[in-house]
């Protein structure tokens, strides 16, 4: 993994989760996407690096071999305004479908 701007970075926040539980993976999920899109909402850059296999952040952080390193999580003031503007995404009818595969949503 590259951590260059992970380094740099205001503040970073390291997710895990329990290995035991039906619902951590899910859990833990939702309240990374909650502060990604809470911190993007207040003009702080931040994003999800890596998923699973941190294992070197978990020796580096001493963090219990039971627990299970799902994200990194840096968080800065963008060096230049992103996320404004038109994206280039793609057609409704290319990513969604309608009751069954392969029938577009028109």
């Amino acid at each position: 993994m590259k951590a260059g701007y992970v380094i740099g970075a205001a503040a970073v926040i390291v997710a895990y989760e329990k290995e035991s539980g039906q619902y951590g993976l899910s859990d833990a999920s939702r309240a990374i996407q909650s502060m990604l899109l809470t911190a993007w909402a207040d003009g702080v850059g931040s994003n999800w690096v890596g998923f699973g296999g941190l294992e070197q952040v978990k020796a580096l952080l001493d963090i219990p071999a039971a627990l299970e390193v799902l994200a990194i999580l840096p968080f800065g003031y963008p060096a230049r305004a992103v996320g404004r503007g038109k994206k280039q995404r793609k057609a409704l009818r290319e990513v969604t479908h309608l009751e069954r595969y392969g029938h577009p949503f028109e």
